[in-house]
């Protein structure tokens, strides 16, 4: 439950952030090769399915906490599942 939180704090913190100081008529552009990096499985998706759309990640790591949250490094994104449902994904910067 812990770590669970922790993602649902920084996912917070990161929309808090990002929305100081926006008003209404700003615009937000984000270019088409930015959208096309941040694409990856849809909440929901179990890992079979998950592995079947995306092939096999480039890192696996194992359960932690209860519920168990499984993190699967791919390029470009992490997926963390519950269980072994996709609960979240985060685009990784090609730094």
């Amino acid at each position: 439950m812990d770590m669970r939180n922790s993602v649902y704090a920084a996912c917070a913190l990161a929309l808090a952030l990002a929305t100081a100081g926006a008003h209404a008529q700003d615009t937000l552009s984000v270019p088409a090769s930015t959208a096309a990096s941040t694409a990856g499985p849809a909440r929901g998706l179990s890992m079979a399915q998950v592995e079947q759309r995306y092939g096999a990640p480039a890192k696996k790591y194992d359960a932690v906490g209860q519920p168990p949250i499984t993190r699967w490094v791919y390029p470009g994104f992490v997926v963390f599942f519950e269980y072994n449902l996709v609960i979240h994904t985060v685009a990784q910067s090609s730094r």
